[in-house]
């Protein structure tokens, strides 16, 4: 399973540093840390976190414009995957990006192929009423 530093999973959350930080030290969400004594968390962990931030349990500034990756597609929302719905063809993909849940539906195929399971980043492009996922 993927972990995030503190930075990630600020940069994930749409918060500061410091707030992450201070999040993990009052304990809402646990760390471990890694062999080089860096705190991480893991992505199931943050998944979880991340939809109580985003439903008001404590929201902050958002990500800057330099964190956005160049995209034609205007609205990007980088984020981390809360849940996976597997049919046999089809699939759904809920993603916290901040305070914005978005829920995507494509093919089963499409899912696989990305590894999209929860706790993975993943950013959320929304165009028109399509939302397209990428893989982080």
């Amino acid at each position: 399973m993927q972990s995030y530093t503190i930075g990630q999973a600020a940069r994930l959350l749409g918060v500061s540093p410091d707030t992450a930080r201070r999040w993990a030290d009052a304990g809402r969400v646990a760390t471990h840390r890694d062999e080089a004594g860096r705190r991480l968390i893991d992505g199931r962990d943050l998944a979880a976190f991340s939809i109580e931030v985003g439903q008001g349990g404590g929201a902050g500034a958002g990500v800057g414009e330099e964190d956005v990756p160049y995209t034609s597609a205007r609205n990007a929302f980088p984020g981390i995957v809360t849940a996976v719905k597997l049919g046999d063809v089809a699939a759904q993909v809920e993603i916290q990006a901040g305070p914005h849940r978005l829920v995507s539906l494509l093919t089963r195929e499409a899912v696989e192929e990305l590894g999209l399971e929860v706790g993975v980043e993943a950013t959320a492009r929304v165009k028109s009423t399509s939302v397209h996922i990428d893989r982080a």
